[in-house]
């Protein structure tokens, strides 16, 4: 787990349920190419690292020194296995995600989860002491948390997590990790998606056509919509009370379709704050769409790097 020569590019990969990023960065933090590809998450895991392996060769340059992964699920930077997940990637739970990438790409693999790794880019201006709560909101419900300027991971690299608190605008409803009551249930975009066809909507299949719906005054829409942001601003702002953040920021495809479910979101947290706090508003991400692979090639700085096993050409 030795260094690499901090003067050479670096590939940071972004991967998601639906979607992998890539993109090669230069020591001075430019993004030098970019590539995405869909991630065959009903392949399983193997599948998956053959395809974070050719999304690394897309960007790489001869001269890359290391490829830094953000993924989706529980990641233990450390051993750099996968601790948990949901079944988003079937058997995507114990996969030893860094050795298997450093062997078939042939370069050194640090990881982590992937809302912790686009929250570092948040925390450069915070300074020594900063403490911040980040939130990502899409297909599920992550988040990321630092305090006194270092990021949190917790044992097995769990912290974070905050999709799997209680909700009780979830009551009953079945999470993606198998408990019921969390806000995933009702705060991520398929749960939104779900509520509005249990309340009455028409059948829908995906969360931008119930965004679509509210703007033209479907009310079962409307409904669905500003709940699970509700839920999501109450969590947030129970948490700022608990940890006093200097900021927090919320991104995300959720929060993307529009000020229905920001204003919700905003109104929700503001009326959970005590006092001190009452000031403080969730803000949108400041890396934009390159955070996530910004913040996976910065990885490969800050956490361990796992070394290929096997020798030759990679593949």
């Amino acid at each position: 787990m030795t260094g690499h020569d901090t003067r050479a590019p670096v590939i940071g990969l972004d991967l998601g349920g639906t979607k992998i990023a890539a993109a090669l960065v230069g020591a001075d933090g430019a993004v030098l190419a970019r590539h995405t590809r869909p991630t065959p998450a009903a392949g399983g895991s193997q599948a998956v690292l053959d395809a974070l392996a050719e999304a690394a060769h897309a960007v790489r340059a001869p001269h890359a020194g290391a490829v830094g992964v953000a993924a989706a699920g529980v990641i233990d930077p450390v051993t750099g296995t996968v601790t948990s997940a949901t079944d988003t990637i079937r058997g995507w739970a114990g996969t030893a995600l860094a050795a298997g990438l450093a062997d078939r790409t042939g370069l050194p693999v640090a990881c982590d989860n992937d809302v912790r790794a686009a929250a570092l880019t948040e925390l450069a201006d915070l300074g020594e002491d900063g403490t911040l709560i980040y939130a990502a909101v899409g297909t599920g419900v992550g988040g990321a948390f630092a305090a006194g300027g270092r990021m949190l991971r917790g044992v097995g690299g769990v912290a974070g997590h905050l999709g799997h608190l209680p909700s009780p605008e979830a009551d009953g409803l079945p999470c993606t990790c198998g408990a019921t009551g969390h806000l995933e249930a009702i705060a991520a975009g398929p749960a939104i998606t779900a509520h509005y066809a249990r309340l009455g909507g028409e059948p829908a299949d995906r969360l931008q056509a119930v965004a679509a719906r509210a703007a033209l005054g479907d009310p079962h829409a409307v409904a669905a919509i500003t709940l699970g942001a509700r839920a999501t601003g109450r969590v947030l702002g129970g948490l700022a009370n608990a940890l006093g953040p200097h900021r927090v920021v919320v991104a995300g495809g959720v929060p993307s379709i529009g000020a229905l479910y920001q204003d919700a979101l905003r109104d929700a947290f503001a009326t959970e704050l005590m006092a001190p706090l009452r000031a403080l508003r969730p803000t949108p991400p400041r890396g934009g769409a390159d955070a996530a692979v910004l913040g996976a090639a910065a990885l490969t700085r800050t956490l361990p790097l796992h070394h290929p096993h096997t020798t030759g050409a990679p593949r």
